[in-house]
């Protein structure tokens, strides 16, 4: 059995998703979903799927190590970041080579980065007037949106389309692909 840990930062739908669609599954399980601002919706939606959830905060990511001790101790095979803000450590990064995998919401190399997430993300993209958008499914490395590319998705704007009606179309992108890319990637 394949064993994940989901990191959140927020509320949680990817996370859902992703416990939602392996629940019951033989092969690969989210064992736990760490989370890093007290007050994230996400532990609400692991407490009613069943899976358990530990907040951690900065001191436990990059000073005393609690977070990489966390895994190892459960024995997480592959780490999944879903609306996690913060940079991955190094410890963790060499505790999990190619094994972090991390969803951004726009087509990288285009809008990643630092402080590119979320509704800054679409923002920038309908400020730019791109014709299209998407999701990239890559693996972490030490930088913010650069690792190696797993898989991309699209879709098309309008000149109608807000922040709001992009966040939509790539929320949707996002719950199709996400749980489907990670099952793929971790069984090879």
């Amino acid at each position: 059995m394949v064993k994940l840990a989901i990191l959140a930062s927020g509320n949680g739908t990817n996370a859902q998703r992703i416990s939602e669609y392996f629940a019951g599954n033989e092969q690969v399980s989210v064992d736990c979903i760490i989370y890093n601002k007290r007050d994230a919706y996400v532990a609400e939606r692991a407490k009613k799927l069943g899976v358990t959830s530990h907040y951690f905060g900065r001191a436990d990511f990059y000073s005393n190590g609690n977070v990489l001790r966390y895994l190892q101790e459960r024995e997480i095979d592959w780490v999944i970041l879903a609306g996690f803000l913060w940079l991955v450590p190094e410890d963790m990064l060499k505790a999990f080579p190619n094994r972090i995998i991390n969803i951004h919401p726009a087509l990288l190399p285009k809008y990643g980065g630092k402080g590119m997430y979320g509704h800054h993300v679409h923002e920038a993209v309908i400020a730019n007037k791109e014709k299209e958008s998407g999701i990239t499914i890559h693996i972490v490395d030490d930088q913010y949106d650069r690792g190696l590319t797993l898989f991309q998705a699209k879709c098309s704007l309008t000149d109608a389309d807000t922040p709001d009606t992009l966040a939509d179309k790539i929320h949707l992108l996002e719950q199709e692909y996400f749980p489907v890319v990670i099952e793929k990637t971790v069984l090879k």
